[in-house]
Formats: C-alpha cells, sequence, structure tokens
C-alpha cells in the first residue's frame, strides 16, 4: 500500500519513479521532491514536515473508498536512504513493515565517505536531527571516525564549539549539498573553523576524523569496536605512582555503578594514574580526567595512549576546575582530601545518572554521604576487603589482604511528581 522511494543525495528522483508516481493516488514529500516529481494537478500530495500530521493524513487517505478502477496508492519520496535514521521507522511503527515496499538509495553518510576515498564500516553514525547534540559531541570525543546527521541548532557549528576546547586535533569534514553537482562542497576544517561559520541549511552531514586513526585492518563486524575482552584490569596494566591506583576490585565495582556506555560523558576526579578513566573510555564513553599534578597529567596521558583510547585530561584542582567542564552522566571521585565533601556535592548537583567515590578515610563517609542524599540521590555503600593469592616459598600460596576501601555510590532518583489526581 505504501511504497517509500530514495532519491539519493541529489536532486534528481530515481529512474524507476515515474511509474510508481503514474499510479499513485497520495505523494507525499519535501517540497523539492514534490517539485522534481511533476505531478498531474489530480493527483493529492502532502509536503512533509512534522512527521504525526502526515502520518495521520496517511492513515485517513488509505481508510477512504478506492473507486472501482483503482485501489489508494501511497508513495513516500525520501532523501537518501529512508531506512537509515529515516521515515522507513515512523511508517512501519505506524502501519507495519509489511505493508511498505521500500526502495533505497545510497545514503549520505555512505557518499560522504566516498568521496573522502574511505571505507565505514568501522564508523560511528549517530543522529543530532532534533536530539540532544550532547550524544553525538560525547561519541566524537570518544571515537576516532564518526558521522553526525545534522540538524537546526546541532550542525558544525554547534558541533565544533562543543569540541573546540576538549578535542581541537579533531578533523570536521562538513559535507553539504551531496549529489547537487557544482554546488556540493566538502571542506575539512578545525573545530574552532568550524565554530564561527554560518553553515546554512544545506549541510548532508559532518565527519568527526581522527585522521592518524581513520584505517583500520578488515572488519568482520560493523560500526563500533567490539567491547573490551575484560575489564578491572591488573594493576600492572597502568603506569602508577607508589602503588596510587584503584585496585581492580574496586574498579570493577566502580565501573558497574558508574555504568560507562557509547554516548556518555565520565568525569575521573583526582585520577592518578587514570585507570577509571582509561577503563571508562575502553567501555565506550567520552572521559575527562581531572588531576591536579604535571607528572599526573602525563601519567594518565600515557596510560590512554597506552590502551589506545581518548581522555581529555584536564589540570586542575576540584571543585573550582569543574565549572569548566560540560556536565556529566557520570563521576568517578578517588580523591579530594579536605575538599572531598564540596567536591561530590558539586559533582552531585552536576551528574546526570551517578556519582561513584572512593574512599580510605572511613570518617569522610558521613559527609560524602550527605552530600549525595541532599543532592536527590539514592546512596549505598561498601566496604571492599580482598585478599589476593599470594606465592610463599615451597611452592605454596597465602591470601594477602590488600587494603580496605570503602567504595559509596549515588543514583539520581526520578523527580517526584507533585499533586498526582487521585
Amino acid at each position: 500500500m505504501i511504497t517509500v522511494i530514495g532519491t539519493g543525495t541529489g536532486s534528481p528522483l530515481p529512474p524507476d519513479t515515474e511509474a510508481e508516481l503514474a499510479t499513485a493516488t497520495l505523494v507525499v514529500g519535501a517540497r523539492r521532491h514534490l517539485t522534481a516529481a511533476r505531478l498531474p494537478d489530480t493527483t493529492e500530495r502532502i509536503v512533509l514536515g512534522p512527521l504525526p500530521p502526515a502520518l495521520d493524513a496517511i492513515e485517513q487517505h488509505l481508510k477512504e473508498p478506492a473507486d472501482h478502477t483503482a485501489q489508494r496508492r501511497v508513495v513516500v519520496l525520501a532523501s537518501g536512504d529512508p531506512g537509515f535514521f529515516g521515515i522507513v521507522r515512523a511508517l512501519a511503527d505506524r502501519f507495519g513493515a509489511r505493508t511498505l515496499d521500500v526502495r533505497p538509495a545510497v545514503s549520505s553518510v555512505a557518499t560522504a565517505f566516498a568521496r573522502l576515498g574511505l571505507t565505514w564500516d568501522d564508523a560511528i553514525v549517530v543522529s543530532a536531527h532534533g536530539r540532544d547534540p550532547r550524544t553525538a559531541v560525547n561519541v566524537c570525543l570518544a571515537h576516532p571516525k564518526v558521522a553526525v546527521l545534522t540538524g537546526p541548532g546541532a550542525g558544525p557549528a554547534e558541533l565544533g564549539a562543543a569540541l573546540r576546547s576538549q578535542s581541537p586535533e579533531r578533523v570536521l569534514v562538513v559535507a553539504s549539498a551531496l549529489g547537487s553537482g557544482p554546488d556540493e562542497r566538502v571542506e575539512r576544517v578545525t573545530p574552532a573553523e568550524a565554530a564561527a561559520r554560518d553553515w546554512g541549511p544545506a549541510v548532508s552531514v559532518v565527519l568527526c576524523l581522527d585522521e592518524s586513526r581513520t584505517l583500520s585492518s578488515v572488519r568482520t563486524i560493523a560500526g563500533p569496536p567490539a567491547g573490551p575482552a575484560q575489564w578491572a584490569l591488573d594493576e600492572g596494566e597502568f603506569t602508577h605512582r607508589d602503588s596510587m591506583i584503584s585496585k581492580f576490585e574496586v574498579r570493577a565495582l566502580a565501573l558497574a555503578r558508574l555504568g560507562p556506555r557509547l554516548g556518555d560523558h565520565v568525569w575521573d576526579i583526582g585520577a592518578g594514574s587514570g585507570s577509571v578513566a582509561v577503563e571508562c573510555a575502553r567501555l565506550g564513553a567520552a572521559v575527562t580526567a581531572v588531576e591536579k599534578s604535571g607528572d599526573g597529567v602525563e601519567r594518565v596521558r600515557a596510560n590512554a595512549a597506552a590502551h589506545g583510547v581518548d581522555v581529555t585530561v584536564v589540570r586542575g584542582v576540584a571543585p573550582a576546575v569543574l565549572s569548566e567542564l560540560p556536565d556529566p552522566d557520570a563521576v568517578f571521585i578517588g580523591g579530594g582530601g579536605r575538599e572531598l565533601p564540596a567536591i561530590v556535592a558539586d559533582c552531585a548537583r552536576r551528574a546526570r545518572r551517578a556519582v561513584v567515590v572512593a574512599m580510605a578515610a572511613l570518617d569522610r563517609v558521613p559527609a560524602a554521604r550527605e552530600a549525595l542524599l541532599a543532592a536527590g540521590f539514592g546512596c549505598d555503600g561498601v566496604l571492599l576487603q580482598s585478599s589476593r593469592l599470594a606465592p610463599l616459598p615451597g611452592d605454596v600460596t597465602r591470601l594477602a589482604a590488600t587494603n580496605p576501601v570503602f567504595l559509596l555510590w549515588g543514583v539520581r532518583l526520578p523527580a517526584r511528581t507533585e499533586g498526582v489526581a487521585q
């Protein structure tokens, strides 16, 4: 009943479209698609804008009785591949996938990578069209090859403004009017250059690249890299100073409570070796590590490089330096001293989902817990005491105790609904 035709990245309609349009009783599409279709005056048409009214109109049209010569036939014209972040999802949800005859064309993402001579089976594609752009920004910070589908308020300028301070070495490739011949533009710019321009409405897609890592080995699975084979790595996997590193038992529970994932932004406060920051990045999140010492900053960077991940490292003292950072989804606090209650309070005020605090001093637990509760978090914690197998002479082993650590975590509670109707 509904034929969905992808028009590709250019303005001309596909060659086989004419026959479908000749028998259509309703054609839905953008104004430029309807103009290119040159429909008879008798054909009903809908200029595609907000989806709900268009879907309602299609449903009403299909319910109307057809005359004796033809049944109701709807044709939807859509840019690129309509099954890739396109209208197919909304149509299938409303009318069922079996009612659709989808004829895809080449997407803007595939075309943009083709213009650069790059494969894109290893790229991550994220849509910022009609969505909060922060997810796209976080993905661009964490991964070397990302395609961003843009929209009003979430275009190259906004993307560049978010990246210029955190990842200025990234290259943004802005592809505009793809497939339109002389009007097509594919431009390489820095985030700062992107932020300074008005790009207009013709942007098709923005690629965010770490050009030192855009070529990968042969892939078996498309999309983002597979998750790490293991996590909570041994302390020996990281460079650290005087055993100043979160033990893997503590790190395992901290990671479980932080829940870092693709599209998230995680803070690691008092990063030390950066072991928590690196592990969050290995699990797909964008990570900002805050460390006050110069040698600590270099140590975090070295550990991130050794594990092949991107971590933004900020030298400074919390909580003062936190005002310069974009809001996080989750926060790990591994240092703080006397400032710990203030750090926890500031992090809890801004974190969207969770705050995890590791403390060796039991005296600091009540104030940290109170700060989490005051910010509207549910709070829980555990004292971690572990003993590891250690060799003894004579080919025997003993249990060697590690230093106990108190792990406290807060999870933001849903906002209460006042005045619920009875």
